[in-house]
């Protein structure tokens, strides 16, 4: 039973802020919303982009220098993921050992909930920096045809399958 109401109660004490600010606006017209969906999805496949990126070198006419000046842009990328998953789930666990007991402490739960927000808002920044940085090594055709690639999805290889560059 317990295992069944903890998640039930985090999930009411996550949504309820976010629903409560949204009562005076209609579903469908939430910009906010659309936005901020947007944004995560979008930051999610920011790694993805990269990887792709370089296993597409051919493909979008990356130079050798212009891989090796992405390639450490990426792996630092993904070092910054990991270690945001990571501290992402340790506050999460702190998060659920507050509200563990019967009354638990609303400050500390509170502030538990910024930590959440705090973790995740660094993590998007870092990776918005990121994908500026990588950005700026591409040329405009560059971009253009990477961009193109990842709405349509042809033919591209996924990062684990990349094969080494050569030029």
């Amino acid at each position: 039973m317990k295992k069944i109401l903890f998640p039930l109660l985090l999930t009411f004490v996550f949504a309820v802020p976010a629903f409560s600010q949204m009562m005076d606006k209609p579903m469908k017209d939430c910009n906010e919303c659309n936005l901020l969906k947007t944004g995560m999805n979008h930051m999610n496949r920011m790694g993805d982009m990269m990887g792709m990126c370089l296993a597409n070198a051919d493909k979008i006419g990356l130079t050798d220098e212009q891989v090796q000046k992405i390639t450490p842009i990426h792996r630092e990328m993904q070092k910054k993921q990991a270690r945001f998953k990571a501290d992402l789930k340790i506050a999460e666990i702190e998060q659920m050992e507050i509200m563990e007991v019967k009354d638990f402490d609303i400050d500390k739960a509170s502030s538990g909930v910024k930590k959440i927000a705090d973790i995740k808002t660094v993590h998007h920044l870092d990776m918005l920096k990121s994908m500026k940085e990588v950005r700026s090594v591409l040329t405009d055709e560059q971009f253009n045809k990477m961009k193109k690639m990842m709405h349509t999805k042809e033919g591209l290889e996924k990062p684990a399958k990349a094969k080494k560059h050569k030029r």
